[in-house]
């Protein structure tokens, strides 16, 4: 098969890869690497066979996972490096092939793909790909020793069930359809040893000392030279001499937060700065505090008291065996809102000052980016920590940031038009700023490469722009902080609506006023802090200026090429855009509010009906119990007479013991001779026969006031189905049906047909649900433990225990219903519980608050000496 069928010749040429080649297949006219992947993606793809069915797509970071995989497994050819991604609204630094990204958009290219894009939760957009019918016939020739080299890794060992990427929150998992699953080390970032100096440039200095280096201390690294990088076969294709970073971010700031800024790191004391910690002193008054060891040095180099402040920041972290890391800071924090953090390389493993290898300096990057959140956080305020993590849901360590990166020289230098190469070039630096946009030659010398994560300025007059590049570093640090501000609002939205579906529940479901309520305070809380964000947007958006243009020939052509006067504009037009969409949001939670308002007042109305028709039927039920409890003593008293009368008529009838000669003596002597001798006896016979059946009856009461009596309030989902055959299966008493609009209310009592298994006394269980809307209310349980065993009685606690265990097989539902209406908060904190809290010690496995016990009562009068 002819490789220029499916590549174009650019491709051939520009490719360094050597082709496939097999006497006993074709040749496809790919790599090595891009065989595999696209035999890889062909694996977790499918096409639907007709329109019945339905089309598998493989999703672009699962892709990502894979192929990292198969890089350390020795399958694909590539080098890798950190990137920060967005995983389920989490930012999270991952390890990704820039190459092996650059070889699907090739087989995009090449039509041997297709591409699908949707839009995820997070108003994010997400890639997927799939196979297409040219690349089945290219797969048709593929070898077979490809193919199995793909399985071998892509597969369970010793199996050929398929490995699938999961996200459980912190780490993606590659599991099968069997239950097996390992842990990707793909969210795990390496480590390079280096010394670096706090760099600030000039612009952003006023007065003070100059920052201190780190320069004799480079050989350090040097002597250690140790990594804990993964992939052994780095290929280098470009490096810098005499770098310098900077990564810079917007945290939203005022005049007042510069002053209490100052005042954390003592710029206004007399000896300044200091260790520093965002730890809370929960017992200032005390003698002592421990704390971890890990702390940030500051040393105050310059500040105004409501405008900025420079200072210097040493790293002290713990850092794996081996690893060398001279961290030394230059952070700019300002009163607009954007935050410098800047860095010059004295060294990197044993690489002094020069030759620093983009593969190194991604690692680097890592570091600089999570240190320099650790340092903002331990020096800002309690609100402004707040502040980003409500922008971030509760994700701030890892908020993403601009990288600037200035360089006095890059090898090879080419032309900016050979560096964007669609190959290696640009694979190497999409390791550090991102996808490539455009690059530039702003002289014959100097080069700028713009990516989506930031930009890269090298050449010997790079220093000189400074100011265009920090005043640029302004703008799209705001751009950033904008998009994902914006992207918050639109997750708040998604809570409003999911808010109204709760309301909606609040006539059937009991928990869900309470619920709604919550909800209305959170979401209030959450748009009064967004309106200060976006207070602090519009102040710092007017504080910034455009710098004029330079008056020499480079700084003008950097100067049009950043286009920052055209990227002010557009961010004023966007942060009114933005007012206005939180301003909606405002008056749909007012709509919410009145929404919750309405149904409690139609839930209070309700109540109120119901409390007046229980009313009048305890009264009635009083009334008639009063007659009947005066009826039954009578009749009882009575009843003892006609008994004692009768047994006496038994006793003296014509054939009884009275017309024997014995007995005849004593009744005409005795009885017949005197008056009232026999009524006499009748009535000692009626008080003995009266105290007989009221001693029975006394004890027939006092063991039916034995009774333990549980209520339990459990307001949980069930499958109804399941329960209506838990009730078969059991001794129905009775049942009560409710009709009442969108609820079916049921009320069944049953006697369990097991007394054994209850210690020798079957209790009866009244269940409360609702059928229409599978929710189990209430449970009510009736245990006579005097007619138990008294060594086997059971107590509350295991009756309860017992009965639910049983339900909880049975009946209960194994989702939770109201996880698709949580909160994003709430979602991003149910992760962190349930990565962090040991399992409940619960017989249910569940919270036992969840199921509250109303009420146990125990009707317990004193057992009679006589029982």
């Amino acid at each position: 098969m002819n490789a220029a069928k499916y590549l174009s010749p650019e491709r051939l040429e520009s490719d360094s890869e050597t082709l496939v080649e097999d006497s006993d297949d074709e040749d496809t006219g790919l790599t090595n690497n891009q065989n595999r992947l696209l035999y890889l993606i062909d694996l977790h793809t499918k096409k639907a066979d007709d329109r019945e069915g339905s089309d598998r797509w493989a999703r672009k970071q699962a892709l990502s996972v894979l192929i990292y995989e198969g890089i350390i497994s020795g399958i694909f050819d590539y080098d890798y490096a950190p990137q920060s991604a967005l995983i389920e609204n989490r930012r999270v630094w991952t390890n990704v092939s820039q190459e092996g990204h650059s070889d699907i958009e090739l087989l995009r290219e090449e039509e041997l793909i297709n591409a699908l894009l949707v839009s995820s939760k997070s108003y994010k957009p997400v890639v997927l790909y799939q196979v297409s019918d040219k690349g089945q016939e290219i797969l048709k020739g593929l070898a077979r020793r490809e193919k199995e080299a793909v399985n071998a890794f892509a597969h369970k060992p010793d199996s050929r069930e398929l490995l699938k990427t999961s996200w459980d929150g912190e780490s993606y998992w590659l599991q099968s359809s069997s239950g097996y699953k390992r842990r990707s080390t793909t969210t795990d970032t390496e480590d390079v040893s280096y010394v670096s100096s706090a760099y600030i440039p000039q612009c952003l200095r006023y007065g003070g000392r100059p920052t201190m280096s780190n320069a004799h201390r480079a050989l350090e690294s040097g002597l250690a030279s140790i990594d804990n990088i993964r992939d052994n076969d780095l290929e280098e294709i470009i490096t810098l001499n005499s770098v310098s970073m900077i990564v810079a971010e917007y945290i939203p700031f005022g005049a007042n937060q510069i002053v209490q800024l100052n005042n954390n790191v003592g710029s206004t004391e007399r000896v300044q700065g200091g260790y520093i910690s965002n730890v809370i002193d929960g017992n200032s008054s005390g003698t002592a505090l421990e704390l971890s060891p890990e702390l940030t040095s500051v040393e105050v180099l310059d500040y105004t008291q409501t405008n900025h402040i420079n200072f210097e920041a040493e790293i002290r972290f713990r850092e794996d065996p081996g690893v060398v890391q001279v961290e030394t800071f230059g952070v700019s924090m300002n009163a607009e809102g954007t935050c410098f953090y800047g860095m010059q390389l004295e060294a990197v493993m044993n690489r002094v000052k020069d030759n620093i290898s983009l593969d190194h300096l991604s690692r680097i990057l890592v570091d600089v980016q999570q240190d320099s959140s650790s340092i903002v956080d331990s020096v800002v305020s309690q609100y402004q920590r707040d502040l980003l993590d409500l922008v971030f849901i509760g994700d701030a360590p890892n908020r993403n940031k601009i990288n600037l990166i200035i360089a006095n020289e890059i090898t090879p230098h080419l032309t900016a038009g050979e560096y964007m190469d669609k190959g290696e070039y640009e694979n190497e630096f999409k390791q550090v700023i991102g996808d490539t946009k455009a690059a530039y030659d702003i002289s014959e010398q100097d080069s700028l490469v713009f990516g989506s994560q930031g930009l890269l300025v090298c050449g010997p007059s790079a220093r000189n722009y400074e100011p265009l590049l920090c005043a640029y570093l302004q703008f799209t640090t705001l751009d950033l902080f904008l998009q994902n501000f914006f992207s918050r609002i639109w997750i708040l939205n998604d809570d409003l609506s999911a808010s109204y579906k709760v309301v909606d529940t609040i006539e059937y479901d009991p928990l869900a006023l309470g619920r709604s309520r919550d909800r209305l305070c959170t979401l209030s809380k959450e748009i009064i802090i967004l309106d200060q964000i976006l207070g602090y947007l519009e102040e710092g958006l007017a504080m910034m200026e455009i710098p004029p243009e330079p008056p020499e020939q480079a700084g003008r052509s950097l100067y049009q090429r950043l286009e920052i006067s055209g990227m002010r504009d557009q961010l004023v037009r966007r942060v009114k855009d933005i007012k206005k969409n939180l301003a909606a949001s405002q008056r749909n939670l007012d709509l919410l509010r009145e929404r919750v308002v309405v149904e409690s007042q139609n839930k209070t109305v309700q109540m109120s009906i119901e409390l007046e028709k229980n009313t009048k039927q305890l009264c009635a039920l009083q009334m008639s119990n009063g007659d009947a409890v005066r009826s039954l003593k009578v009749l009882q008293t009575i009843f003892a007479g006609v008994l004692a009368f009768d047994f006496l008529d038994r006793i003296t009838g014509e054939w009884t013991v009275v017309d024997t000669e014995w007995m005849s003596g004593f009744v005409d002597s005795v009885i017949k001779e005197h008056m009232l001798v026999w009524f006499v006896i009748s009535i000692v016979v009626w008080c003995i026969a009266a105290y007989i059946v009221s001693k029975r009856t006394y004890v027939a009461n006092w063991k039916s006031r034995g009774m333990t009596t549980i209520n339990i309030t459990v307001n949980r989902k069930v499958d109804t189905a399941k329960l209506r055959e838990l009730i078969m299966e059991k001794e129905k008493s009775t049942e009560e049906r409710r009709y009442e609009g969108r609820k079916h209310m049921v009320k069944v009592t049953y006697e369990e047909p097991t007394p054994v298994e209850w210690g020798g006394s079957s209790p009866f269980v009244t269940l409360e649900y609702d059928e229409k809307n599978s929710i189990l209310l209430e449970i009510m349980i009736q245990y006579n433990r005097r007619e138990a065993r008294k060594e086997h009685v059971l107590t509350a606690d295991e009756l309860k225990q017992k009965l639910m265990h049983e339900l909880e097989k049975r009946i209960f539902a194994s989702e939770d219903d109201h996880s698709s209406t949580l909160l994003a908060i709430e979602k991003r904190n149910s992760l962190r519980v349930n990565k962090d809290a040991p399992v409940p010690n619960s017989i249910l496995g569940r919270d036992p608050n969840t199921l509250s016990s109303r009420s146990v009562r125990f009707e317990e009068p004193e057992e009679p000496a006589s029982a």
